[in-house]
């Protein structure tokens, strides 16, 4: 448990001054919470004392206890709002800046890192796992060390009076104490199995939501809905068996409590018929009996969050470790944009899909990829924008080995359209600036004029403030691809990635995009991946991919004079695009 409660303070970081300071109000808070016990035993055994016929009170105790008690409330809130003035923000500052660094983490790995990681567990980190540690973690810290520090300080009060009783209330904590270990060390064996839980029922969410436009068209709702649903019932289940598992260490840690709670009255009261302690001190102890282990009794809740906590921070200290794609990159200025491969092999774990490929593409030329699917084209963009990294060979842009980039120095001058186009759930406007965050109305007025979908956007009800559905939902598919060529447009990257940027969209939408895209390509160099026609002709090279190697390579004339697999792609091509109706 204090384990925990150590590597909460680690994760907070530049914070721990503030939760450290937290503690010191919340020390000072429980004497002030004290205080008015001990003065309203020390009254009432003055008052009583005078009944018997003792010492006369003056006129003044009542007031001066009045006052007494009242100021020591008074403070008692001061210190308690400072605690939490400096304490309870923290998990939520915290855990903010810990998304962000995520993010970061997730936008510089390889997107290898996906296919091994679940986007359940992913999203669970950044989501519930987070959640907890922003809503729990220093309410817990508070629980575990301002509980204890309430209850040594009450234990303090009495052993001053009466020690025996004092020892009592000691070893029903220590006892208590042994509860919570029991408590801890359960918790610690059910929370991965609870946080699997977790992350498969998340995991099966996100499938779902995603499915339902196939569950609806095939109307095969049992099945699409099994993984779900047996995801839910396998987390009751297992939260359900988690819980039973504490309540005997519940019940023994309480057990403890007010057994220590009982003891330590009847030894006062055993002191006081035995003369060794005044009757006071005796009222103070009954009083004190009340509440010393209040603070301790909700440490039980702790012990297990703490568990979790601690499941929850292993997690996130996984995900910190995990290694950079540009782990030891730098900002390298290019003077000149050419391509080169050089015999590059790349594997999607153990199946080799690119194999020993070498090409070369001048600077401000087109190139077209061209090749069955599963050939390996889109394959080749990835590594040239080290999405993935070669297994074998070099991949330069201007003489510079990908490798020696950071992803951010590298993708500056690189812009991407693809054939399936997402939109932020935002506005047009922002959607457009995606790629120069800083750029004027102006400028995206006028990057939005050359990709074709100024007047489109104007119709929309609020124009460039309108706001999109998640991945652009509420747009058309060819609505979509032009907003994304004035992305890129606006972002004036010196090498241009077209991967099948017009392969599902209409013959109307097609002509507008092909204008977009030939304002967009203008002086630039380019790699484009198509099927038609009419996209690659006009470049300056073809390779032709076939297994993951280059098969072919030269113009669309030369190839047409070669027996191969462009000569028949084209014929095929031909007869596709070429039928008409009877």
């Amino acid at each position: 448990m204090f384990k925990s409660v150590k590597r909460i303070l680690d994760w907070v970081g530049p914070y721990k001054k503030r939760l450290y300071l937290g503690c010191v109000c919340s020390f000072f808070s429980v004497w002030c919470a004290a205080g008015p016990v001990m003065l309203a035993a020390w009254t009432l055994g003055l008052i009583i004392d005078n009944a018997q016929g003792g010492v006369p009170l003056p006129p003044s105790l009542p007031w001066v206890c009045l006052c007494g008690i009242v100021g020591l409330i008074l403070l008692r809130f001061f210190f308690s709002y400072w605690k939490n003035r400096l304490q309870e923000s923290i998990g939520t500052e915290r855990a903010a800046e810990q998304r962000i660094d995520i993010g970061d983490t997730l936008k510089r790995v390889s997107l290898g890192y996906f296919a091994k990681n679940n986007i359940g567990d992913i999203l669970s980190a950044l989501t519930t796992e987070l959640s907890t540690l922003e809503l729990q973690s220093m309410k817990m810290v508070d629980a575990v060390v301002n509980g204890y520090v309430q209850v040594v300080v009450i234990i303090l009060c009495v052993g001053m009076f009466c020690p025996p009783a004092a020892l009592a209330a000691l070893i029903g904590v220590l006892l208590s104490a042994f509860a919570l270990q029991g408590i801890s060390r359960q918790s610690a064996h059910t929370a991965p199995v609870a946080h699997k839980a977790q992350e498969d029922l998340s995991g099966a969410a996100i499938e779902y939501i995603h499915g339902l436009s196939v569950v609806k068209s095939f109307g095969q709702e049992g099945v699409s809905v099994e993984r779900f649903c047996s995801a839910c019932r396998d987390n009751k289940e297992i939260r359900i068996i988690n819980e039973f598992g504490f309540v005997p260490w519940n019940c023994l840690h309480l057990f403890f409590l007010r057994t220590a709670s009982v003891g330590l009255v009847m030894i006062a009261a055993w002191q006081a018929l035995a003369g060794a302690l005044d009757l006071p001190f005796l009222l103070m102890a009954a009083l004190f009996s009340f509440t010393i282990f209040g603070s301790v009794e909700s440490i039980n809740d702790a012990a297990h969050i703490l568990s979790v906590t601690d499941s929850v921070l292993g997690r996130l200290a996984e995900l910190d470790e995990t290694s950079f794609i540009d782990q030891g990159g730098r900002d390298v200025p290019l003077d000149c944009w050419d391509v080169s491969f050089d015999h590059v092999s790349f594997s999607y774990g153990k199946r080799e899909v690119i194999h020993d490929t070498s090409f070369f593409i001048p600077q401000n030329t087109t190139t077209a990829i061209v090749g069955p699917s599963g050939s390996g084209k889109s394959t080749l963009c990835s590594l040239l924008t080290r999405f993935y990294d070669v297994n074998a060979g070099v991949v330069t842009v201007g003489s510079h080995d990908v490798r020696e980039f950071t992803c951010d120095s590298l993708l500056r001058n690189i812009s991407m359209v693809f054939q399936n186009v997402y939109l932020f759930r935002d506005t047009v406007r922002n959607n457009i600036c995606f790629g120069l965050p800083g750029a004027t109305e102006e400028e995206i007025i006028a990057a939005a004029k050359a990709a074709r979908c100024h007047e489109f956007i104007m119709a929309l009800p609020d124009g460039y403030d309108t706001v999109v559905g998640e991945g652009g939902g509420t747009l058309s598919g060819g609505e979509k691809q032009r907003i994304s060529i004035a992305r890129a447009m606006l972002k004036d990257a010196p090498i241009i990635i077209l991967d099948e940027a017009t392969a599902s969209v209409d013959p109307e939408n097609e002509h507008e995009i092909q204008q977009a895209i030939s304002a967009l390509v203008h002086g630039k160099t380019i790699i484009t991946i198509a099927h038609r026609l009419a996209t690659i002709e006009q470049a300056d090279q073809i390779l032709v991919m076939d297994n993951g190697r280059i098969v072919q390579q030269g113009t669309h004339q030369e190839l047409l004079q070669q027996t191969g697999v462009y000569q028949k792609f084209v014929q095929i091509r031909q007869q596709a695009e070429g039928w008409k109706l009877a």
